[in-house]
């Protein structure tokens, strides 16, 4: 490698780490954002609000890869760097300014969900453009291992964004007492046992010192952008008048056809969430539309179809997978707190980051494809198998618990689909009131419907506890039954041994400090979660040298994109708020695997029988000058 490459992958390497650091900010902290902006909701709601806060940055990631992708096809690759890290330091930083909902009521959370949204749309022209600009340096045999630099950039930012995240919670939490918690009206809210229920520091106030210190890494980007030259092959290409003047439509076609791929994902997820389609005539639909869009008049769509269904979606499941939902399921579904669930991933990251540039390199040998195909495949296979196993590991008590029966009986018409995105509807039926009070304590149970049934019931092992219909109560009355029914179902679940006070769990993995990790226990969780990322490796390290070698240098900045942002977007990013509400709604912890695993396996046999093998051997300069 010469020096003038490794300035190229330094550079684009550099400042692409600080965007990844800035948008990662906010799913490290996802859970205690939401308890900040998000009050005004029941704490299963504030969790689906918290992540989809989370996945708003990722739906609009593919209106920044048309608008930022276009610039970077018309003005050049460097400026449009520029910009979207800019937008992106920017938003970060008032994210860190933005008063909670205490203070603000409802004008915080929605102000929190455009700062998100910008940040999607710069993120959505960042990584195309570095993708681009290094694979336009690369050797023609290496740009797999040239890119997968650039593939370790969303890793390491999310690593870095870890880091700074655990030095600040431990030196806030350190030097200053927890507060009590207060409720909308400055009353202290009290724990079921009568005692005041306290908040740390760093979830209080000490999260927002992350957010205001990426100002100096918006400042370094800068710096390391400026010193970037533009792409010798745009330059040229510039020169000598070959350069598309419209590289949307010569990318995708007549705007028609955009306008169902952007639109058409949009209202299936809001027609899924809301239960008005199940997930499976969704995606049927959408398969439909994907076709006909193809079919009408969009000719070069189709790479980008294919690229889409065949290589991006399942990357982008497992890549979500392996590292956000990892760690949102150890912190909110088994229990381990949030230092040491961040200390643990953040050791996964640090040994199995390699991997991307091994498989980068090694996608310039035998291609790309079987590696992303193979890594997809794995992923479904094993994950069922890979959570439960990270359950037994990191809380050994919760995961024997969840082997006793436990039923909720109740007449079909009692139970509502619990995936509230919008916070409007009321779930006030007594199946409702059982399946919310058992998903609290992650509890797994079964549905058994009874048409007969006036009010549901919950039994956990022998014992049989009636709910109650909360729309039939007020007042003090409503509150007692609360009270009953939660301290009867708390009572019958710590007699079949769930651990209910996470302060009294002995058996739930712990670590003081950063290097606190070397017990079995702690060891093996460790080594569960880099094989996780070590399937990300495989997956993500070739993807970028692929969409590189699929389209033309006139329009690649504006062909990569789209595809990459629909795909890590929206099968991406909803992939935790989507897994979180099929648990939720299946009594299964872990049901909500179900939804990368059949989208990974999907890709699997789209990209076997329509996406092309051995781009590795492609010149992609050879039709620059068409």
């Amino acid at each position: 490698m010469t020096g003038e490459e490794r300035k190229v992958i330094m550079a684009s390497s550099a400042g692409t780490i600080f965007e990844w650091y800035d948008f990662y900010l906010y799913g490290s902290l996802a859970a205690i954002i939401g308890a900040q902006f998000f009050t005004a909701f029941p704490e299963a709601t504030r969790n689906v609000f918290a992540l989809l806060a989370f996945a708003a940055g990722f739906l609009v990631r593919p209106f920044g890869a048309l608008v930022f992708g276009a610039l970077g096809d018309l003005i050049g690759r460097k400026y449009t760097f520029l910009m979207t890290i800019m937008i992106m330091g920017l938003s970060t930083f008032l994210v860190g300014l933005l008063p909670g909902y205490a203070s603000w009521g409802a004008a915080a959370p929605i102000i929190l969900i455009v700062l998100r949204m910008l940040q999607g749309l710069a993120l959505g022209g960042e990584y195309g453009g570095a993708a681009v600009y290094v694979a336009e340096h690369a050797p023609a045999n290496r740009r797999g291992y040239f890119t997968a630099f650039i593939q370790t950039t969303a890793t390491l930012g999310l690593l870095l964004s870890l880091v700074v995240i655990l030095a600040v919670q431990g030196y806030v939490n350190g030097n200053w007492d927890p507060s009590p918690v207060l409720d909308a009206a400055g009353a202290a809210v009290m724990n079921p046992d009568g005692t005041p229920k306290m908040i740390k520091a760093f979830d209080l106030w000490g999260w927002r010192i992350p957010f205001l210190g990426s100002i100096v890494l918006l400042l370094i980007s800068l710096y390391i952008r400026m010193q970037m030259n533009e792409s010798p092959a745009f330059k040229k290409m510039k020169e000598e008048g070959a350069a598309s003047k419209a590289p949307l439509r010569e990318a995708f076609g007549p705007g028609r056809n955009a306008l169902v791929l952007l639109i058409v994902p949009i209202l299936f997820v809001g027609t899924i969430m809301t239960g008005t389609l199940s997930s499976s005539i969704a995606m049927i639909l959408g398969i439909a539309f994907a076709v006909i869009s193809v079919i009408w008049g969009w000719r070069n769509a189709k790479i980008a179809t294919i690229a889409l269904l065949g290589l991006v979606a399942g990357q982008a499941v497992v890549w979500y997978s392996g590292q956000f939902y990892a760690l949102f399921f150890m912190q909110n579904v088994i229990k381990v707190d949030s230092f040491s669930a961040n200390v643990f991933v953040a050791w996964s990251l640090i040994l199995g980051t390699g991997g991307f540039i091994f498989f980068g390199s090694l996608s310039d040998r035998i291609g790309r494809k079987p590696i992303i195909l193979a890594g997809c495949l794995i992923a479904a296979v094993t994950y069922q198998f890979v959570f439960p196993l990270l359950t037994k590991t990191a809380n050994p008590a919760l995961h024997a618990a969840q082997q006793t029966p436990i039923t909720v009986t109740a007449s079909p018409e009692d139970c509502s689909f619990q995936f509230n995105p919008t916070g409007t509807a009321k779930f006030t039926s007594s199946c409702d009131i059982a399946k919310a009070t058992l998903a609290r304590t992650s509890v797994n149970y079964e549905s058994v419907e009874d048409a007969a049934a006036t009010v549901a019931q919950v039994k956990i092992g022998e014992t049989v506890i009636p709910a109650y219909d909360a729309a039939a109560l007020t007042g003090d009355d409503l509150k007692a039954a609360t009270a009953a029914f939660t301290k009867s179902v708390n009572d019958a679940l710590t007699a079949a041994g769930y651990p209910i006070s996470a302060d009294a769990n002995t058996t739930v993995a712990r670590a003081q400090n950063f290097f606190d990790i070397f017990t079995g226990q702690k060891i093996a969780i460790i080594l569960i979660l880099t094989y996780l990322i070590l399937l990300v490796t495989m997956v993500y390290g070739p993807i970028a040298a692929m969409l590189v070698e699929l389209f033309p240098t006139r329009i690649r900045y504006s062909g990569l994109s789209l595809p990459y942002h629909i795909g890590n977007g929206w099968f991406g990013g909803l992939m935790p708020a989507t897994a979180f509400a099929i648990s939720a709604q299946t009594g299964n912890v872990y049901g909500g695997l179900w939804y990368p695993i059949v989208i990974a396996a999907a890709t699997v046999v789209i990209g076997a029988l329509l996406v092309p093998g051995n781009t590795h051997k492609k010149d992609i300069f050879a039709d620059d000058a068409k």
